[in-house]
């Protein structure tokens, strides 16, 4: 096992420096990092830190991609409409008509969109300045706040539903944002969050090689059932745990694999983004060849996601919980 060296190896979740180095990972940047386990909270996190300097290159316009949607292909984006209609009719049944709610890092909005095919209800979304919060502003029943939630944004006990699909790993400060949600959700009202799952057969198969590590954007990790433990500190009930994700799963071990082939990471996802700088080392028939691979492999790796949902080892999880008293 790796040894902790003098880099900033503080827990992303509890700041503790207590922790064991498992294994070297990189990002498509190459810069290198080590993934560490917290011997405190138990979460796993980056190491080193990455730099306000590093997150801004990683943020970037082709990280939100550069056209008028995410992904170059209407196909792609397509299903995923298809997914974002699947996560707000899952979200619905929990909700009466009027009902508030926040979605915490909304993309360009249309989750939140696709919830008034559900009833009514009052839309309110957050979103880091850029082409996701632009394609977001264009949907009018969405109340925008371009940027991140702050402590005075919203009054206590304000919201019936909070959503954060992929966004908590994301934050620089995790443990203030559950406070916040804490705060602003009413009593018996409902939080969902989405995220990688560190305990899933993915993750230990590919270890530093997993697309959903994605450094240096992922700055920690949770298996599901520490987080649970977390919540249920803050007040929260679990009352759902979804682990099977057609929408992520499989194309993560497509491109886990790949990564395993090559010498940057995530050379395909960049290509289906248009990131055409970063994959111009690659050939055509490369690039053929690796969609081939996807197209082909993409029902064995549904399969082994549905296979690994029903252990508890799908590569990452959604978990909805309710507010107690």
């Amino acid at each position: 096992m790796l040894q902790n060296s003098d880099r900033n190896c503080a827990c992303g979740f509890c700041k503790s420096t207590n922790s064991r180095i498992l294994y070297k990972t990189y990002d498509i940047f190459e810069n290198k990092y080590t993934i560490n386990k917290c011997n405190d909270c138990s979460s796993y996190f980056l190491a080193p830190r990455p730099t306000n300097e590093m997150l801004a290159q990683a943020y970037d316009s082709s990280y939100y991609g550069e056209k008028e949607e995410k992904f170059s292909s209407p196909l792609i984006e397509k299903a995923l409409d298809y997914f974002r209609s699947g996560r707000s009719r899952r979200l619905s049944k929990y909700l009466n008509n009027g009902a508030k709610v926040l979605d915490v890092g909304c993309g360009n909005g249309r989750f939140l969109k696709y919830l008034l095919n559900y009833g009514y209800y009052e839309l309110y979304g957050t979103e880091m300045e850029g082409n996701s919060a632009k394609r977001a502003s264009r949907t009018p029943e969405i109340k925008l706040k371009v940027g991140s939630l702050e402590q005075n944004d919203f009054p206590e006990n304000y919201f019936d539903a909070i959503t954060l699909f992929h966004v908590f790993e994301h934050l620089a400060e995790p443990k203030q944002m559950l406070e916040i949600i804490a705060k602003i959700i009413k009593t018996n009202g409902i939080v969902v969050f989405s995220f990688p799952n560190i305990s899933s057969f993915q993750s230990k198969i590919f270890k530093g090689k997993w697309l959903h590590l994605d450094p240096p954007r992922h700055l920690f990790f949770f298996e599901p059932k520490d987080f649970i433990n977390i919540m249920q500190g803050h007040g929260f009930k679990i009352i759902k745990k979804h682990y099977f994700s057609l929408e992520q799963n499989p194309f993560g071990a497509v491109q886990s694999s790949l990564n395993l082939t090559t010498k940057k990471r995530e050379v395909l996802f960049e290509s289906l983004k248009g990131n055409k700088n970063y994959i111009k080392e690659y050939s055509k028939l490369n690039l053929f060849f690796q969609k081939i691979f996807f197209v082909f492999s993409m029902p064995f790796f549904s399969l082994f996601d549905l296979f690994s949902s029903v252990l508890g080892k799908s590569a990452t999880v959604e978990l909805t919980f309710i507010k107690l008293k």
